[in-house]
C-alpha cells in the first residue's frame, strides 16, 4: 500500500498544474551523509514494477522492493517530501559514522 497525504497530494498536484502527468518513482536512494533513504523522481513504468494509483497519480516502484517497503507513506512537511516506510537503514555505513539523515557531519 502507497498512502499519500493531504498536503503531499497538494504538492504533486501544484507541480504537475501546468505539465504534463507522469508516473513518480518511489526507490532506495543509496545513500549521501545521512546513509539510504526513499527518494522520488519522475518515470516510466517497467515490466518488474508494481503501479499504483493514490489521489489520481501513478506511483510506481519495483515489486520486490515493495514487498520489502510496505507500506509506504508520503507526506509533505513545508520543506521537502518525506518518505516513510517499513524499511530500517542502518547510517553506519554511510561514508561517515557520525551523520544522521537529521545533520551533518561533525556536528
Amino acid at each position: 500500500m502507497v498512502e499519500v497525504t493531504e498536503e503531499a497530494a497538494k504538492q504533486i498536484e501544484e507541480y504537475f498544474k501546468d505539465k504534463e502527468v507522469t508516473p513518480i518513482r518511489i526507490f532506495l536512494n543509496a545513500g549521501g551523509w545521512g546513509g539510504p533513504s526513499l527518494a522520488m523522481a519522475l518515470d516510466e513504468p517497467k515490466d518488474n514494477d508494481q503501479v499504483f494509483d493514490v489521489n489520481g497519480f501513478k506511483f510506481i516502484m519495483e515489486k520486490e522492493f515493495y514487498e520489502k517497503a510496505q507500506p509506504v507513506k508520503v507526506d509533505f512537511l513545508g520543506y521537502g517530501f518525506k518518505i516513510d516506510s517499513s524499511l530500517e537503514f542502518d547510517a553506519s555505513n554511510s561514508a561517515c559514522g557520525s551523520c544522521s539523515t537529521s545533520g551533518g557531519c561533525g556536528e
